[in-house]
C-alpha cells in the first residue's frame, strides 16, 4: 500500500499512476537510474480505484506528492467505443481531478498520437487534432484540461514496445503471443506509426521532468514504419518463432476507420533531451543477442 510522505531520510514523492501498465511500470523500474532524486510511488488499479474520487483525495492528503506522472487510462479503443461513459470517467474526469489537485506541481499526462486523423502524418504539436474515436476524443479533452495549468505537461506518444506486468499491454506482446500460438498475422503495409521502446519513453520523461519546460510534446521513435515493417523487424528478432505474416491494406479493413498515418514529429522534445531518440529498427539491431530486457534503456 502507498506510504505516507514525510518519513525521515526519504526524498520527495513522485506519484506514477498506471504502474501496472506498460509505460507506468517502466517509469517505476527505471526511476533509480534516471530519477534517483525522487522516491517513486507507483499506483496500480489493484491498489487504488482512481474513479473513487474521495479515495483519490484522501490518498493525495496522505502522500503529498511533489510530482505526478499520470499514465493510467482506459486505452483500448474497442473498450472505449463499447462504454464511452466509462471512458470519459477514466480518461477525462480522473485526469481533471488529478490535474486540479496538482495545480501547483509539475504534472505529466500521457496522451496519444490518435488525437489526429492520420490523413497527413509527421504531425507537429502545432497541428490541429481531429479525433475519430471515443478514446481519442477523451484524450484530447483531458489534454485541454491539463494544459490549462501552466506548470503541466502533455506527452503524446505512439506505439510503445515492452513487457508489461500483465503481459497484454504492448503490441510486441500481442504479436509474440500470436506467433507462439502458430497464428498468421495480416499486417497493413499502408498504416504507419513511430514505435518507441518503453524504456526510452521512461528515460525521456524522467529527463523532461528535470528541465522545467512544461507544455505539449510529441514523443515517439525516429522511424515511420508500417505495421508490415514492424512485423518484419520483430520476426527477424524472434527467428525461433518462424513467424507467419501476410501483407494487407488498411483500405480493405472492415471495422471502424483506422487512421493511416500517425507519424509524429518529435523535434521539439528532441531539442530538450540530452540523448537522441532512436529509430525502432536501429534499436533492435543494437540489442540483438542481448539477454536483458530489449526495450529498456540500460546505457546513457
Amino acid at each position: 500500500m502507498p506510504r505516507p510522505a514525510g518519513e525521515e531520510g526519504t526524498n520527495s514523492i513522485a506519484l506514477v499512476t498506471g504502474a501496472g501498465g506498460l509505460i507506468g511500470s517502466y517509469l517505476v523500474k527505471t526511476a533509480a537510474r534516471w530519477a534517483p532524486e525522487w522516491r517513486v510511488q507507483g499506483l496500480s488499479r489493484s491498489e487504488v480505484d482512481l474513479t473513487d474520487m474521495d479515495r483519490v483525495r484522501e490518498l493525495w492528503r496522505t502522500l503529498k506528492p511533489s510530482l505526478v506522472i499520470h499514465c493510467a487510462a482506459m486505452s483500448r479503443t474497442e473498450a472505449c467505443e463499447r462504454d464511452p461513459a466509462l471512458a470519459r470517467k477514466l480518461n477525462v474526469e480522473v485526469t481533471a481531478l488529478l490535474a486540479d489537485l496538482s495545480a501547483n506541481l509539475p504534472f505529466v499526462f500521457f496522451s496519444s498520437d490518435q488525437v489526429f486523423d492520420g490523413r497527413a502524418g509527421w504531425y507537429m504539436e502545432t497541428d490541429e487534432p481531429h479525433p475519430l474515436n471515443v478514446y481519442a476524443e477523451t484524450k484530447l479533452a483531458a489534454e485541454r484540461h491539463v494544459l490549462a495549468h501552466p506548470r503541466h505537461t502533455v506527452v503524446r506518444t505512439s506505439l510503445n514496445a515492452g513487457w508489461s506486468p500483465t503481459g497484454d499491454r504492448s503490441f510486441v506482446e500481442e504479436m509474440r503471443r500470436a506467433w507462439q500460438a502458430g497464428r498468421r498475422l495480416m499486417l497493413f503495409t499502408d498504416e504507419f506509426r513511430c514505435p518507441i521502446p518503453a524504456g526510452v519513453t521512461a528515460r525521456a520523461v524522467w529527463e523532461l521532468t528535470t528541465k522545467n519546460r512544461p507544455g505539449l510534446y510529441h514523443l515517439a521513435g525516429a522511424e515511420r514504419l508500417s505495421r508490415w515493417d514492424i512485423g518484419r523487424l520483430l520476426a527477424a528478432q524472434w527467428s525461433e518463432l518462424r513467424a507467419e505474416m501476410a501483407p494487407g491494406s488498411v483500405r480493405d479493413y472492415a471495422g471502424p476507420y483506422r487512421p493511416p498515418d500517425l507519424s509524429l514529429n518529435c523535434d521539439k522534445i528532441q531539442a530538450v533531451l540530452s540523448f537522441r531518440l532512436p529509430g525502432f529498427g536501429e534499436w533492435l539491431a543494437g540489442r540483438a543477442g542481448r539477454n536483458h530486457d530489449p526495450w529498456d534503456y540500460e546505457s546513457p
